[in-house]
């Protein structure tokens, strides 16, 4: 699969000139063009070797394409194994065109208000699956119009499968790739102090500092353990520990994600905990009316029950964001994507 090859390698392969590899990719990223016998300004000998080595630039197939009225996009992905994801386009007002990505097919993290894990984890996605699915995006955008943001909220752990995701968002990122700004990507992971750790490093030694975004979901142990079972593993603190670390590394500042459910987080007292847990951190906390899910019984709090969360941490000098809900309808907002309609 062609988009599994940064340039270097590629020309390496095909035992081409840089400069092929360069009109090649001019061809996926600039024109949004993914068939090879497009590619007019290659020799027909060449686009023929394309074909023979790789087929077409995507390896997956798409099984369908679900349109909320909000203009979300929805696309069921199929890879070469017969395994799936999901992944979303999602547009506003502002004139944002965010792809919502996944990493894995599934989730080991099990957090118990996400459709994500139901069917549990069953394998890492590739460099070039990643970026294929920012890809398809791109292609359901009008002509003259391309992605702003990427957000790494879809299926699976992203800092579980770290080298294929960043691989993946290098070429998003990249000034003859999508060119996108570092600063309008985001990863976010539930909480895997390596992984961030690992990523802080990586941005230390000359890699893009991304904006990182951890699912805290809780103000305590208690509660964060039982709604998602990794804090058995790591908990609050260590976590904490490793923002500190990354903002101290990279100097963005860190956000963490809070999933408002009813009756189990979404209390004043939860509020006033929070907002004593991260006092004096240069972070944001963005606070998300939990989209259900309804094999798994959760509710989402009342507006007034989440103003005065909201309000009782601003009151405790947080800053906070209420996420806007969009594609909920087609099952596509936060913590609703799975493996395959089911």
């Amino acid at each position: 699969m062609i988009l599994e090859y940064d340039k270097l390698v590629l020309a390496s392969i095909l035992g081409a000139p840089l400069f092929r590899v360069v009109q090649i990719r001019r061809w996926i990223f600039s024109r949004k063009t993914y068939d090879f016998n497009l590619m007019t300004d290659l020799s027909r000998e060449f686009r023929f070797g394309l074909i023979e080595r790789f087929g077409s630039v995507f390896c997956g197939k798409e099984l369908a394409c679900e349109v909320s009225g909000d203009f979300t996009k929805k696309l069921l992905i199929e890879w070469l194994d017969g395994e799936c994801v999901e992944c979303v386009l999602l547009c506003d007002d502002r004139g944002h065109r965010t792809a919502c990505i996944s990493t894995q097919v599934g989730c080991a993290m099990g957090c118990l208000f996400c459709a994500s894990g139901m069917n549990g984890f069953v394998r890492n996605l590739t460099r070039g699956e990643i970026l294929e699915q920012i890809l398809r995006l791109n292609l359901l955008l009008p002509f003259g119009e391309r992605l702003t943001h990427i957000v790494v909220m879809g299926i699976g752990e992203p800092l579980r499968n770290l080298d294929a995701t960043l691989g993946a968002l290098s070429e998003a990122t990249a000034a003859d790739g999508l060119n996108l700004s570092v600063r309008r990507v985001t990863i976010s992971t539930v909480g895997v102090p390596a992984g961030i750790i690992k990523l802080a490093e990586a941005v230390k030694k000359g890699g893009k500092a991304y904006k990182l975004a951890i699912s805290l979901h809780a103000p305590n142990n208690k509660i964060r353990s039982s709604i998602i079972p990794q804090n058995k593993i790591h908990n609050i603190q260590e976590i904490l520990e490793a923002a500190d670390y990354y903002f101290r590394q990279t100097g963005r500042r860190v956000t963490f994600e809070y999933t408002l459910i009813a009756g189990v987080n979404d209390r004043i007292e939860h509020a006033k905990e929070l907002a004593a847990l991260l006092a004096g951190k240069t972070a944001i906390v963005n606070v998300i009316p939990l989209n259900p899910v309804k094999e798994l019984g959760f509710q989402t709090p009342s507006k007034q029950t989440t103003e005065k969360f909201v309000n009782q941490l601003k009151a405790g000098n947080i800053q906070v964001k209420i996420r806007m809900k969009k594609g909920d309808k087609i099952n596509a907002a936060c913590g609703q994507l799975r493996l395959k309609n089911l």
